[in-house]
């Protein structure tokens, strides 16, 4: 968008316009044969103080060995703490964190998502797996993403 919000608003009347939607992103994890969903920002989840809780706690660790959120891509007109919050609480951020505590340590997650990963998810979705020891797949619209230890399948080319 680079500073062009003008231009972006008008894109966004014009899909109004013509009917277009954008599909909400929704990411899924299964739990003890129950599916839970969780979308941007999502609070409705019964254990969403454990899963905010987890959320601050994975963001110090990553933090902590590098990791600088890519707001770029948030193409919303909003302050960069407003747009890293966003990002920290994309759906497939609030399924990891939810997968991480509800599913026993050692065993790997499994993640849905109906949208492509963002660049910024996908780099942290990296640096979860190396911090919680946790082998991550998340199949996105496009692929599946295999992360383990700090690293994707994808090579990150996705």
């Amino acid at each position: 968008a680079a500073g062009r919000w003008d231009d972006v608003e008008k894109v966004r009347k014009a899909m109004v316009n013509r009917g277009v939607k954008k599909h909400p992103g929704y990411s899924w994890v299964e739990v003890k044969g129950t599916v839970h969903e969780f979308s941007v920002g999502d609070k409705y989840h019964p254990w969403h103080e454990e899963i905010y809780a987890e959320l601050q706690k994975l963001n110090r660790q990553m933090k902590e060995i590098g990791y600088v959120p890519d707001t770029k891509g948030v193409l919303h007109d909003m302050g960069e703490v407003e747009k890293v919050e966003l990002l920290h609480t994309h759906s497939e951020m609030l399924a990891i964190a939810f997968g991480l505590i509800a599913i026993p340590d050692g065993m790997p997650l499994h993640i849905i998502k109906n949208l492509r990963v963002c660049s910024d998810c996908h780099t942290a979705t990296k640096l979860i797996s190396k911090i919680s020891g946790r082998k991550i797949t998340v199949r996105d619209m496009n692929r599946f993403h295999h992360f383990e230890h700090g690293v994707c399948s994808c090579r990150d080319y996705w």
